[in-house]
């Protein structure tokens, strides 16, 4: 597996998205861990979670927990595993996402986070969504208070502008190590994000780099010249999305989601997968 690096840490070049395995139309437990354990023999060593990802009200965590007894019961070596998980943004319950964001929520979230992966430090935290109703600044004073304490290992942010980048990196006195946004053929506004961390040398983190759970299996159908590109080396085209993203920039470390072990076996393909300079020209061109 290419090995890409994330603050003081090396990862996997593509890691795994656990969001799919805890929301709407989630599988059952065992194809879940079945799924993680998949990606672990694959070489995947970063997962990335969240507390928000869960379907019902009194589930807050559910797929940090499934995480935590999915690398509990691998019969392999998890150390050098780099669990990122995220606080800050919330869901009732009835299918909608909310934001909290005052430094109370947060300090509060990411110890109840730590207890649920059963460590003592979170090794990547990141604020997952900025709250309109609460100043930036103050949401990230407190992910700074919670690396100054030990409570987690790296510190990150998500869904973040440029300017939010700058201020997030400028308060944690240099620290940020990872972005988290959105990027995918389909959705293309955080190029700029993407290059911003390209030039700063800070993770960039594609989410739903495939487009999303209900369209990842129709990228080559949607975007022709991914489905081109991937006739043309006999592979998949969320092989192509991956590898794509990859040759943007050497920040890129996408986390494909994943709830079934086949899904997650293609994606790491990707990592070995060589595109020339004219396929990445011809995908970065189409449907910008």
């Amino acid at each position: 597996m290419q090995q890409r690096t994330l603050g003081p840490r090396t990862v996997s070049a593509i890691g795994l998205g656990g969001m799919p395995m805890s929301i709407e139309g989630r599988p059952d437990e065992a194809r879940s861990i079945a799924t993680i354990h998949a990606a672990l023999d694959a070489g995947v060593t970063l997962i990335d979670t969240a507390d928000a990802y869960h379907l019902l009200a009194g589930e807050v965590g559910h797929n940090e927990e499934l995480i935590a007894k999915a690398l509990r019961t691998y019969g392999g070596d998890t150390s050098e595993v780099l669990v990122a998980t995220k606080g800050g943004h919330l869901r009732p319950g009835d299918g909608s996402w909310t934001q909290d964001g005052r430094p109370e929520h947060l300090l509060e979230a990411a110890k109840a986070s730590a207890k649920r992966l059963g460590v003592e430090a979170i090794g990547l935290y990141q604020f997952h969504r900025p709250d309109p109703t609460v100043p930036y600044a103050d949401s990230i004073g407190a992910i700074v208070q919670l690396l100054d304490e030990g409570v987690i290992q790296l510190a990150g942010i998500s869904n973040a502008n440029v300017a939010q980048i700058d201020q997030a990196n400028e308060l944690l006195g240099g620290r940020l190590v990872s972005v988290q946004n959105q990027f995918s053929p389909a959705f293309r506004s955080s190029q700029g994000e993407l290059e911003h961390c390209a030039q700063l040398g800070i993770a960039f983190l594609p989410w739903s780099p495939l487009g999303g759970i209900a369209r990842a299996g129709e990228v080559g159908s949607r975007h022709g010249a991914f489905q081109q590109v991937a006739d043309a080396h006999g592979v998949s085209p969320q092989q192509v999305t991956l590898a794509w993203e990859l040759a943007l920039a050497p920040v890129v470390i996408p986390i494909p989601g994943a709830s079934r072990p086949t899904s997650i076996q293609d994606s790491v393909k990707a990592a070995e997968l060589q595109l020339s300079a004219d396929e990445v020209a011809l995908l970065s061109g189409a449907g910008a």
